[in-house]
């Protein structure tokens, strides 16, 4: 069929009835762009409203998409259902052709989506599911886009070809699924160790030494490691300890969370103190969303790791008669806690607002 001649016999039929564009697309509820494009033979109606424009118009089916009048007497019905059907397999094939582009865009995207997922992969459910809903949805698109094309056919008649396919996808399926199950038996790996963890709590001041103080041990090694330095080499005589708690739990990594207020003579608390200070504070407002110092008390001493916590020595606001010092350890990995450090360290040591839950906000920030 022409749609050039079938537009310009349209336009006739309009002009006819002394319609403008506008008027006669308000009459059908379409646009008077769609109008124009009718004319201008760029598109034709839908099937739907060709019969109500014949209708309109008064005339047959037929002459509309001839683009020409024709006796009436003449009509025939079969002619019109071959010229029907072929205005309807026209409008069919630019539908399909529609869905064939937006199908080959899918499956490309699907490929590049695997691809880049699997050069960052890390063993994670959620990864892995996502990897595997990905090959899934792409495949199925690989597959409506050959079927749209025509070439599944073709595919399915040449043995051989289909034979190579079916392979390539089982091999590509196995890799992924493998892939995914690597992930699933890694996490369940994870949660096996973290449920069979326990955490183990200290208040025996006289296992200190062993506690920090243990080069290359599994257990304390991270103490010895600079971290905790902050805290007395040794505990001596002539200090007199006033509050003590070792916390050590490890799920996947060790975490640590420690208290020590010790009571010190004079001098040794004039050196101590000239100690920490030589260490410094670093600046800490903000780290795990912490505001300030302990309420109450002036730090001497900090070392801070926005990975993994915080290690700092205090002493009591103003004159500080008792010569008591405050030392306080919180150690973790992955900027969280997996244990509740209120269970674990009086809140009046810790830092104001500190916050390293699971989840925390400082946490979300650095790993987006």
């Amino acid at each position: 069929m022409d749609q050039q001649k079938t537009g310009q016999y349209l336009k006739k039929l309009r002009n006819e009835k002394k319609l403008t564009q506008e008027q006669l697309a308000e009459k059908f509820n379409v646009s008077s762009r769609s109008v124009s494009r009718w004319e201008t033979g760029r598109n034709l109606p839908d099937i739907s409203l060709l019969v109500e424009i014949a209708d309109f118009y008064e005339v047959d089916v037929r002459e509309i998409i001839d683009g020409e009048a024709m006796p009436r007497e003449e009509e025939k019905k079969q002619e019109v259902a071959e010229k029907m059907a072929d205005y309807a397999k026209q409008e069919k094939s630019r539908l399909l052709k529609f869905i064939q582009v937006i199908s080959f865009a899918g499956v490309i995207i699907g490929i590049v989506a695997i691809v880049l997922q699997m050069l960052t992969y890390e063993p994670d459910l959620r990864k892995s599911g996502a990897i595997l809903l990905t090959l899934i949805v792409t495949g199925v698109m690989a597959v409506i886009s050959l079927y749209v094309a025509g070439i599944l056919q073709k595919i399915v008649q040449n043995r051989k070809l289909f034979t190579t396919i079916k392979v390539v996808t089982i091999v590509l399926t196995g890799i992924v699924t493998t892939y995914a199950l690597l992930g699933i038996l890694t996490i369940g790996i994870f949660y096996l160790m973290g449920a069979a963890a326990k955490v183990e709590v200290s208040n025996d001041i006289s296992g200190y030494q062993t506690i920090f103080n243990s080069p290359g041990s599994e257990k304390y090694g991270v103490l010895s490691t600079g971290r905790f330095d902050i805290f007395p080499g040794q505990i001596t005589g002539d200090m007199q300890v006033k509050d003590y708690q070792y916390m050590y739990y490890n799920p996947f990594d060790a975490q640590h969370i420690a208290y020590l207020t010790v009571k010190y003579n004079e001098e040794d608390y004039r050196n101590e103190t000239d100690r920490l200070r030589q260490i410094g504070v670093e600046d800490f407002i903000g780290i795990y969303s912490v505001s300030a110092e302990p309420d109450g008390y002036d730090l001497l001493a900090m070392d801070l790791d926005e990975y993994s916590g915080f290690v700092y020595a205090m002493i009591p606001e103003g004159a500080n008669a008792e010569r008591e010092i405050t030392y306080v350890g919180i150690e973790f990995c992955n900027y969280s806690l997996d244990v509740d450090i209120h269970q674990y360290l009086p809140d009046e040591y810790l830092l104001k607002d500190f916050d390293a839950s699971d989840n925390n906000l400082y946490r979300q920030k650095m790993l987006p």
